[in-house]
């Protein structure tokens, strides 16, 4: 016998702030980020049984050493959630947090699930390489010539977006100047204070006397966003993957640490719990683009996104269009007719980082939290393109 489908509802999200790579989190292990937003999370429903999480899922691009051995699972009992909760981690490198989203609502929608947390969580500080510790591609891209785009550098393949949309490099840094004075101002206006865990950072110094003392410093702000990063001072940045390219460190995405919880339930769960939720999953959809163009993802998956959820474009009210390359972001609004003002409005990841696997659920609880600011708000939508020729997108609704 078939089941409805029922709604799955967000009524919590919260993130830490985000670091630089070798900033802030340097020391910090992504498995003690991702326990301090999960114990976090659990303590907002204050009544919340935790035996009645169906399952953690955490999104991580690079689940190998300080990462691995199932980081979700290691997370969750750091944090003090009781051993009868599950834990998976999951990849689909940049939209790994949003697929966590996704697949927890999945769970919820089809009645397997009343109460679910989706979570990301990502150190860069610890996995410098953009694949990892070792890299080990498969022979076959490399024997043959139409696996080669495989092996492409993110770098190169929007150098390959920029060429084939035309996205100038004015544009680019232009793009990339407006995204830091957003973020700076909404930092300066306390935007992401409701959605931002403090994190306490604890460092060993020596002492008198051949002793050691620790010395504990608060992290409450994403470390990324710079007031003196202009135009100017972006054009004169060198290209870095391309000799006559336009990409520059300047006008791509930073390498960061942070992680983000998400908690989602049941309409049956919601009024069991008597909790206010924030927003209902709408819809979400994947889709595949040729590896050399990958940041065109979204261009795919959007639309797909839209018409699961019974929308157009023109009823999002805000998007959170992770900017892994301006070249990349500019190249998707542009395709899609998007509107500027509603894309990233409190910045994006040129300045607030992108820690991969985790920005998914970073981004999910800034979208949350504009929705409790603001009542008009309806629909929001989050999206992001993907290593190898992928796009995701999902949809919220505010309730």
């Amino acid at each position: 016998m078939s089941k409805q489908i029922q709604d799955a509802y967000i009524v919590a999200a919260l993130r830490t702030p985000v670091a630089r790579r070798n900033g802030a989190f340097r020391h910090v292990r992504p498995d003690d980020m991702l326990a301090a937003v999960l114990r976090e999370l659990a303590a907002r429903v204050p009544n919340l049984d935790c035996n009645e999480i169906g399952d953690v899922i955490t999104g991580c691009a690079m689940p190998e050493a300080e990462q691995g051995m199932n980081v979700s699972r290691i997370g969750l009992l750091l944090a003090g959630l009781p051993d009868a909760v599950p834990g998976i981690t999951i990849n689909r490198f940049c939209a790994s947090g949003l697929q966590a989203v996704a697949d927890a609502a999945s769970r919820i929608r089809l009645g397997e699930a009343d109460v679910m947390i989706a979570a990301g969580t990502e150190s860069m500080s610890a996995m410098p390489q953009i694949m990892g510790n070792k890299v080990s591609l498969n022979p076959a891209i490399f024997a043959h010539a139409e696996n080669i785009d495989i092996a492409y550098g993110m770098g190169l393949t929007a150098e390959r977006v920029a060429a084939q949309w035309n996205v100038s490099r004015e544009d680019q840094d232009a793009f990339a100047a407006e995204s830091h004075r957003r973020a700076c101002a909404a930092i300066a206006e306390g935007r992401f204070d409701a959605e931002t865990l403090p994190y306490a950072v604890k460092s060993h110094v020596p002492g008198e006397g051949g002793t050691v003392r620790i010395v504990e410093r608060l992290v409450s702000r994403d470390e990324g966003p710079r007031p003196d990063s202009t135009v100017d001072r972006l054009a004169k940045l060198k290209p870095v993957f391309a000799a006559r390219g336009s990409v520059t460190a300047g006008n791509s995405s930073q390498m960061s640490d942070g992680a983000a919880a998400v908690l989602l339930m049941s309409e049956a769960a919601v009024k069991r719990y008597n909790v206010a939720p924030i927003a209902r999953f709408a819809g979400y959809a994947v889709a595949g683009v040729p590896p050399e163009v990958m940041g065109i993802g979204p261009v795919e998956a959007i639309p797909r996104a839209l018409k699961r959820a019974g929308l157009g474009m023109g009823d999002i009210g805000w998007t959170e269009l992770n900017e892994a390359f301006a070249a990349q972001a500019l190249a998707v609004m542009r395709q899609l007719d998007i509107d500027p003002a509603r894309v990233n409005p409190l910045g994006g990841a040129i300045a607030l980082g992108h820690p991969l696997g985790a920005t998914g659920a970073i981004r999910t609880a800034t979208l949350m939290a504009a929705m409790q600011r603001d009542p008009g708000l309806r629909y929001g939508m989050i999206s992001m393109c993907i290593g190898t020729g992928m796009g995701a997108a999902g949809v919220f609704e505010r309730v």
